[in-house]
């Protein structure tokens, strides 16, 4: 199985298809990947940030605990996680 971070170094030159196929490979790590995701979200920019934010709502209420941790950690990135936590519960209501 690849890592998240050799599965994220694929979005660079992914058509949508793609891109779609690495997402759900991405989710299908599950929990386990959500340390790197999250950290992955505060360093990545485009594309590839977008694909895991997507990852991380599609996991749910997993990524809420990781999130907070991290926005706790890192002020710039306390409105992201806010913003993801918020669409998490969303999805789950």
């Amino acid at each position: 199985m690849e890592t998240v971070n050799e599965i994220l170094s694929k979005l660079e030159n992914a058509d949508n298809t793609t891109k779609n196929e690495l997402e759900n490979e991405l989710v299908s790590i599950g929990k386990s990947a959500l340390p790197q995701l999250v950290d992955q979200l505060q360093i990545v920019r485009g594309i590839k940030r977008g694909v895991v934010a997507m990852t991380l709502i599609r996991i749910g209420d997993a990524s809420v605990e990781y999130l907070k941790e991290a926005a706790k950690e890192n002020k710039d990135f306390e409105w992201v996680a806010e913003y993801l936590i918020r669409e998490i519960k969303g999805i789950a209501a």
